[in-house]
């Protein structure tokens, strides 16, 4: 996020956003989000109030650099209505992307009514977030997983295979999310590979505990790393790019596309994510793991947000119905049908 693009924005967004930024300690992106979703509400505004066109060019090029205080504080709850319906009728926006960018004007606006105290009128205070439906995450099978690692194992044109490999292990194995495991330091590792320091939203500290898996991994490559000459003395990231700088977000999707399709699993639109939902939904299926002991392995805030992977694969609904008593219950011989009987006339 460049200072180009805060000086998009009027003093008061951009007072937002430093206070999320410093005091909040929110991440760049989410930062960079909140301010997105804020230009977009406040050309809506400007366009609804000059008769700009709300698409195109002109909408797109709408000075916000101005608006005050006093602007604000005469924005109604029918405008943030319409702005909502705006972004979903025109701009396709589903249920999560307008929840989202109504979030943004909810922080803004109890941050210049409660923490600023700029004015008292708050438009969205009432307002109703707009449901999502909840879908389960996707993931890896264990047989899956077990094609990626060795989709590594037997690459033997990489360079980087060992660094790979780990990456991957740490993926499946501790569930951190993607800017997690770009940021580990080498002294972040516990000096008996025990544990790791990683650092998640917001900037919370958590500590990771490793298993046999994550540890051998990490055995093999850390005296690789030890040994890769860094670009920058005194680099201390656990994983390099070839450049000898830290590995980038970017890096790391690359390169768990690139064995995803080796893997022969690019079709399923696999991602990085998605390895972090894998972690999480076999350490709740398959090892049992508490669903609050989960909730700290993963970094959540609430446990509502981990209770997304309490749902029941389909194999553990079919062996349910199987368990029922009455499961085995046959009728007469006299009274068994086929199932296409071409003599039922019955209506569909």
């Amino acid at each position: 996020m460049t200072n180009d693009f805060k000086n998009e924005f009027p003093p008061i967004i951009r007072s937002f956003a430093n206070y999320k930024d410093v005091v909040q300690g929110c991440s760049k992106k989410t930062v960079s989000e909140y301010l997105f979703d804020l230009r977009t509400f406040c050309r809506y505004l400007l366009a609804a109030r000059d008769g700009i066109p709300t698409n195109g060019e002109e909408f797109n090029s709408i000075d916000i650099r101005g608006l005050d205080a006093c602007f604000f504080s005469r924005v109604t709850t029918s405008d943030v209505y319409d702005f909502l319906a705006f972004i979903g009728s025109e701009r396709g926006n589903n249920a999560r992307a307008r929840a989202r960018k109504l979030s943004a004007i909810k922080q803004f606006y109890k941050y210049c009514t409660v923490k600023q105290t700029l004015f008292e009128n708050n438009p969205a205070q009432n307002i109703e977030t707009p449901k999502t439906g909840k879908s389960l995450p996707k993931h890896l099978s264990l047989e899956e997983c077990m094609d990626l690692l060795n989709a590594v194992s037997d690459n033997q044109t990489s360079k980087t295979k060992d660094r790979d490999y780990c990456i991957l292990t740490l993926f499946l194995n501790c569930g951190m999310r993607l800017s997690e495991l770009a940021g580990i330091n080498v002294t972040d590792l516990d000096p008996e590979l025990r544990s790791m320091r990683v650092i998640g939203k917001g900037n919370k500290e958590r500590i990771v505990y490793l298993n046999e898996a994550c540890k051998r991994a990490l055995a093999v490559y850390i005296p690789i790393r030890m040994a890769t000459p860094a670009k920058e003395k005194g680099e201390s990231a656990l994983f390099l790019s070839g450049q000898g700088k830290r590995i980038s977000i970017k890096t790391v999707q690359w390169m768990v596309k690139k064995y995803l399709g080796e893997a022969g699993l690019e079709y399923k639109n696999y991602s990085t994510h998605k390895l972090r939902h894998t972690a999480a939904t076999l350490m709740y299926q398959s090892g049992n793991v508490d669903i609050r002991v989960l909730k700290d392995i993963l970094g959540h805030e609430q446990l509502n947000t981990t209770q997304i992977y309490t749902h029941v694969s389909n194999e553990h609904m079919q062996e349910a119905m199987e368990m029922n008593p009455l499961a085995a219950v046959k009728p007469p011989d006299n009274k068994l049908k086929p199932l296409n009987n071409k003599d039922d006339h019955s209506e569909d």
